[in-house]
């Protein structure tokens, strides 16, 4: 398939398109493609999702597939609303626009997020839990549900929404994102340096290793037109745990003490990252979706994933 990554760059994306070059003839769409310089195969774009140009370019020849993981993310969208508009909304709506000209329901996979939820969180989550975002990113990603969902039930489009949960272990550097404090932990053990922890050891998360989550977008690629059905949107599986339960196991393969971790709970970040009730997803599981299976195998995963970067930085 010709398929078109966008966010390509990112942390999920260089991973994604990585993945996908044996298979697949890949377009890949960033802002900066500095770090899929190494990939051979892989057709680079590089330039902003809000520019039609941009857009016309990786869309040109077509596409069967859309993996669209470009966005301004949760913090970043708080600090510019406009910024996150801009992106979150205009430009997914444009990106949609081009490649529904391009090809008569194309398919269309689009990163949305746990954020639709918002907070507080009911007692439980699964498939029938009402979207209630509180964040301007949770409430842009909802809002392109509805529009991907309405488009493919004008037959423009097939698409699927997949909401993310936490993602483990990103870069440590400045992304955006409320929640980067998971995957500093990770940095900071490898490195045996003290961590402030803004959430309690009690916080509980929905978590999944980059690892896993470039397995399930693949998976979603091999699924038949229409697998997912309305609404149109699904909520991934993920492993749920105590942010004290990750400290440990984070602690114990780094080789290290708990005690590198000091607690300063944040009332806010808690709220919206530490109250993460049981969750179900019957109908991502009947589809094949799958989470890292345990705390231990998801830290393995994130540790591996952090090699991994570091590898392809010294190659």
């Amino acid at each position: 398939m010709r398929i078109i990554v966008t966010g390509a760059g990112g942390f999920v994306g260089r991973a994604l398109v990585r993945r996908l070059t044996a298979e697949h003839i890949i377009v890949a769409l960033d802002r900066a493609c500095d770090s899929l310089a190494n990939i051979p195969g892989a057709t680079l774009i590089e330039g902003d999702l809000t520019d039609e140009k941009v857009i016309a370019a990786a869309v040109g020849e077509g596409c069967d597939a859309v993996i669209h993981l470009a966005t301004v993310p949760g913090g970043a969208a708080e600090q510019d609303p406009a910024a996150g508009w801009r992106v979150n909304i205009d430009g997914t709506a444009a990106l949609v626009e081009a490649v529904c000209r391009a090809r008569k329901a194309p398919r269309f996979f689009f990163a949305s997020s746990i954020a639709v939820f918002g907070d507080p969180l009911p007692p439980a989550v699964d498939d029938d839990s009402p979207l209630r975002p509180r964040m301007l990113y949770g409430a842009h990603k909802a809002m392109m549900e509805q529009w991907l969902a309405t488009m493919t039930r004008r037959g423009a489009l097939d698409a699927a929404s997949l909401r993310l949960p936490g993602i483990l272990a990103r870069p440590r550097a400045p992304s955006g994102m409320k929640s980067a404090f998971m995957s500093d932990l990770f940095h900071a053990a490898r490195v045996r340096e003290m961590f402030v922890a803004p959430v309690s050891p009690e916080a509980m998360m929905w978590l999944m290793s980059r690892e896993r989550i470039v397995q399930n977008l693949a998976h979603a690629l091999t699924l038949g037109r229409g697998a997912v059905g309305e609404p149109f949107a699904l909520t991934l599986p993920a492993v749920r745990c105590s942010f004290g339960a990750l400290v440990g196991e984070v602690a114990r393969q780094a080789g290290i003490g708990a005690d590198f971790v000091r607690y300063a709970p944040d009332v806010a970040l808690e709220a919206g990252f530490g109250r993460q009730p049981p969750l179900t997803t019957r109908h991502a599981d009947r589809l094949g979706f799958t989470h890292d299976g345990t705390v231990e195998e998801l830290v393995a995963a994130a540790f591996r994933g952090i090699e991994a970067e570091e590898s392809e930085k010294h190659a």
